[in-house]
């Protein structure tokens, strides 16, 4: 049963994220990625974090998507104009495509051995304070940049949508 449901979440994840990136419309392509969230969140759980699946759903899916759509809301976002690609794009994109595909494969391999190992023990069942002494003791930076982030982007985005009168 975890099989299937693996290759559910999988299908649903994947199928969502290339209709996030097909999807012409702003607010089509915000719903998508709340479908991937949702699906994401369901694979946490196959593995046994249950912390970070209430989190995924509930920071992610919930809070961030909808300050998404309100500031595309705000912003009054139409559909997206369809230009003609220039050639010179069409020519480089593929080329670029198999370099980074190459780069983040190179990477992978590079930062997890082939040995594959569970984070599932080192947890020892008590997943929620051991995220939280991780995310506070070693992200903390990371964790206060990108709030910040998050800021200056909705207050560029108030700042671009405000009407000029």
């Amino acid at each position: 049963m975890e099989t299937i449901l693996f290759f559910v979440f999988a299908a649903l994840a994947l199928g969502s994220a290339i209709n996030l990136i097909r999807e012409s419309h702003p607010i089509y392509s915000a719903l998508s990625l709340v479908a991937v969230m949702g699906a994401l969140a369901g694979l946490y759980l196959l593995l046994g974090a249950e912390f970070i699946a209430v989190v995924q759903v509930i920071v992610y899916a919930g809070a961030i998507m909808v300050l998404f759509i309100f500031v595309l809301m705000l912003l009054n976002a139409e559909e997206e104009v369809k230009i003609d690609r220039t050639k010179i794009a069409v020519r480089l994109g593929y080329p670029l495509l198999v370099l980074l595909a190459v780069e983040i494969i190179s990477v992978l391999r590079a930062k997890f051995p082939s040995e594959i190992t569970s984070h599932a023990d080192l947890l020892n069942g008590d997943n929620t304070r051991e995220v939280g002494r991780m995310l506070f003791d070693n992200y903390l930076l990371p964790f206060e940049v990108t709030s910040v982030l998050m800021l200056v982007a909705i207050m560029g985005a108030v700042v671009m949508g405000k009407r000029k009168s």
